[in-house]
């Protein structure tokens, strides 16, 4: 562990709660435990990538759809059906990321290939360069759908306090 890792969580230990609700509301205790022991951060994120409410639109990487959307209907006053609602939104833009994140990892490896082969295939890097474009284009489609479908579920408070969050940097999409 390097030293300045180990001098800031120190440092987190002294200044965070001693406790605080976890993952699925269960108090924990101590610094960085979201379920009981298995998070980076306080309120933990229940072992998700990306940790914290830094999840799907928070830029932190892949999100599990709970704790995004726990948040979401929290901080909008969500009735039980827009929380499903929402949650069939969210995880289908969570499929759409992730085979986005698959397309890339395969054209880089594609791209690797060309730089191993002996002679540049200009065709082939076209094509790699066409596939990319392709995978972003179907994730923005993606987010325009989904932008669509939040606008017609939320009501115009709701849909106010989001746009609040959105031009302020507390979600993202």
């Amino acid at each position: 562990m390097h030293p300045w890792f180990s001098a800031w969580r120190g440092f987190a230990r002294r200044v965070a709660p001693s406790r605080h609700y976890g993952y699925e509301g269960a108090v924990c205790g101590g610094f960085g435990r979201g379920r009981c022991g298995d998070s980076d951060g306080p309120g933990g994120d229940g072992g998700e990538p990306g940790g914290g409410p830094e999840g799907f639109f928070w830029g932190g990487g892949p999100f599990g759809v709970r704790r995004p959307l726990r948040f979401l209907a929290y901080k909008l006053g969500l009735d039980e059906r827009q929380v499903s609602e929402l949650a069939v939104i969210l995880d289908g833009l969570k499929v759409e990321r992730a085979q986005a994140e698959l397309d890339l990892r395969r054209t880089s490896g594609g791209y690797a290939d060309l730089l191993a082969a002996e002679t540049f295939d200009e065709a082939a890097a076209s094509a790699i360069a066409a596939e990319r474009t392709r995978s972003a284009e179907r994730v923005q489609k993606a987010v325009q759908v989904a932008v669509g479908k939040i606008h017609a579920l939320l009501a115009e408070e709701q849909r106010r306090r989001f746009v609040y969050m959105l031009r302020t940097g507390l979600v993202r999409l």
